[in-house]
């Protein structure tokens, strides 16, 4: 295992690259990308990129603008820079000399970031794993509500707190949003991003996802030319009860992978 930064406009992005067991001297690589509030050493994510590996694919964990170890603070992060991050580590990822074909697999927030990255760069991916993709974020930035704090989506406040702000001001870690985090998602055109991408597409999600209820992907999967959708009955947005269903439905979909 390799671990090291990569470069995105002086944000560095902590990065680790694994690689296959018995790995040829070329073989395809799965950038695989944690959501909101998360880190690439999450459950989900580690046994994700283990599946991944034993299918013969090479993977490399990143973490985003304001997340993990890398650079950035959570308090101004959007998907605007999520994706100028994305972008710069596709191209880091195309230059290594062993990668015959990219995927990229998000979960939750990555998962929709996979989704526009997709629609930017159809060229330079050969098939994406959008986990739960919260899709949802996109309509919670025009209705002005995101996990029960409300705002005004016309006026958005420069600062949105995830709790009392009061408490906050007083030094209690509570998270909070710029007000150009909404603003940036309020204008994401996910339908274009979505047409744009003719590779293929799966699909995971959870029946019982409260965070991010499952009709988004089945919209999702109905919208992209080659999609495949695994529900999940009864499970929650991180896979808490059918892990091995999410790790079995990877393998089997890579390997059909030329």
């Amino acid at each position: 295992m390799q671990e090291f930064y990569i470069d995105s406009d002086g944000i560095k992005i902590h990065a680790k690259l694994e690689m296959p067991a018995d790995a040829p001297e070329r073989c395809p690589l799965c950038i695989v990308q944690h959501g909101l509030t998360g880190h690439m050493e999450e459950n989900h994510i580690m046994a994700v990129a283990s599946a991944l590996r034993e299918q013969g694919v090479a993977t490399l964990r990143v973490e985003m603008y304001g997340h993990g170890k890398s650079g950035g603070s959570f308090a101004r992060h959007t998907l605007l820079k999520w994706t100028n991050n994305m972008l710069d580590v596709l191209d880091y990822a195309k230059a290594l000399p062993f990668v015959t074909d990219l995927y990229l697999c998000g979960h939750s927030q990555g998962g929709l970031l996979a989704m526009m990255v997709a629609g930017l760069r159809p060229d330079d991916l050969a098939a994406i794993i959008p986990m739960s993709p919260a899709i949802v974020i996109l309509d919670a930035a025009k209705a002005g509500q995101l996990f029960g704090t409300t705002f005004d989506p016309v006026h958005v406040p420069e600062r949105i707190y995830l709790g009392n702000p009061e408490l906050a001001e007083k030094g209690t870690e509570a998270p909070s949003f710029c007000g150009d985090y909404f603003r940036v998602a309020q204008h994401i055109p996910l339908d274009e991003l979505i047409d744009a991408y003719h590779g293929p597409v799966l699909l995971v999600h959870g029946t019982d996802d409260v965070g991010v209820p499952v009709q988004y992907s089945i919209d999702a999967a109905k919208a992209y030319e080659h999609a495949q959708l695994v529900l999940l009955e009864g499970d929650d947005h991180g896979y808490h009860r059918h892990l091995d269903k999410v790790c079995a439905a990877v393998r089997e979909f890579v390997s059909t992978l030329s």
